[in-house]
């Protein structure tokens, strides 16, 4: 048997087990096409799955990809059948199969699953059992003492709507946090518009031009140099990447307000610490006065109930603010699962609340969701 087979067969007998154990848990099977419309995802996902697609064209020089994840088509679907049949959505879904994305280091076609619970609307409780049943797979799968981190998307949210933090911003911070950058670099004034000087005389001709005027202008002098697509981008893509980073230049955070959030960023310990630290730092600076921030603690004090009436020690998680993950349609809980090492670069399981996406895809109403995802290749290494 080759490198290649002996690799494959202990991932396919994993994935049945882990099917056996979410069949049980009452989420039926679902299938995924391999090839999709690659917009979804660069709409959808962020900047960072951009580098990570492998995409090809169809005859008519649309764009389409690999499938990188199962989450978007599984929700696609769901919301194209409740258009068809009027019904409210309400699914618990799982999944295996192959996705296909760039990862340095590692081979770009691999065997993951995972499950998506789509319409729960005891979101708390969800999240709890969404993080218990993915413990559950990965002691199945022979992990004995895995690390836990979380995060919560939406108290981040909530506080930086409350220091009134610039769109542009908010992106810079939440992307670089993704990117494992530090605290201090993830804060750092913004680089985006560095080497824009240059094309002062064109922002000085276009200023007080419409969006949509300027960015047919860039496209059409992009189209004229002969730039058709960079990195699945057209050029009416690059031209509008390039506006919102003139835009974006000067958008940043008075002084005080950046000491504030570097204060928020920086808590981090069990759960209840963080719900602690969070509660004094927001009442200290007057934040607690606004609702989002009160939800957001409320909602993270009830999660935090579940998973202890669950039986998950408390003690092992580790609870960060700053921990946020690389795709963009989180807006709650988010959390994901180590190796005893501990390699926060080689996530086993990770997932989250998605609250928003399903609207984003056209149904008629905010959706809960929340699911996650097993890395099946890796398991065999952290268990030894």
């Amino acid at each position: 048997m080759n490198e290649a087979m002996s690799k494959a067969a202990p991932n396919t007998g994993q994935m049945e087990r882990v099917i056996e154990l979410f069949r049980q848990a009452g989420y039926a099977r679902a299938e995924a096409a391999l090839l999709h419309p690659a917009e979804l995802f660069l709409e959808l996902s962020g900047e960072d799955i951009r580098r990570r697609l492998y995409v090809t064209q169809d005859a008519e020089g649309k764009d389409l990809c690999l499938r990188p994840e199962f989450t978007i088509p599984l929700c696609v679907e769901a919301v194209a059948d409740a258009r068809a049949s009027g019904r409210p959505i309400q699914r618990d879904l799982a999944y295996a199969g192959k996705v296909f994305r760039h990862r340095p280091g590692e081979t770009g076609e691999f065997l993951q699953a995972g499950i998506e619970s789509l319409g729960r609307a005891d979101t708390e409780a969800a999240d709890a059992d969404m993080l218990m049943l993915a413990l559950s797979a990965c002691r199945s799968l022979g992990l004995a003492a895995p690390k836990v981190r979380i995060g919560d998307a939406g108290m981040l949210a909530a506080v930086l709507e409350a220091l009134d933090a610039p769109p542009a911003f908010r992106r810079r911070l939440v992307r670089r946090l993704a990117a494992g950058k530090s605290i201090d670099e993830s804060l750092a004034a913004s680089t985006e518009s560095q080497g824009l000087e240059r094309y002062a005389g064109v922002m000085a001709a276009l200023d007080g031009v419409g969006p949509e005027a300027a960015s047919a202008f860039v496209s059409d002098m992009l189209s004229l140099s002969g730039v058709r697509a960079s990195g699945g981008r057209s050029a009416t893509e690059i031209a509008e990447r390039f506006l919102a980073k003139a835009k974006a230049g000067s958008s940043d955070l008075t002084a005080d307000k950046r000491d504030v959030l570097a204060g928020f960023l920086n808590i981090s310990g069990d759960p209840d610490h963080v719900l602690a630290q969070t509660a004094a730092l927001t009442a200290k600076n007057g934040l607690d006065r606004a609702p989002a921030i009160s939800e957001a603690l409320a909602r993270f004090e009830r999660r935090i109930g579940f998973l202890a009436a669950g039986g998950v020690p408390l003690e092992s998680v580790v609870a960060s603010t700053a921990f946020v993950r690389s795709l963009d349609y989180y807006t709650g809980m988010v959390f994901e699962i180590l190796p005893p090492s501990g390699e926060p670069r080689r996530p086993l399981a990770g997932g989250g609340r998605y609250d928003r996406l399903l609207q984003r895809l056209g149904a008629d109403r905010p959706v809960p969701a929340v699911g996650f995802s097993l890395w099946l290749e890796r398991f065999p290494e952290a268990s030894r």
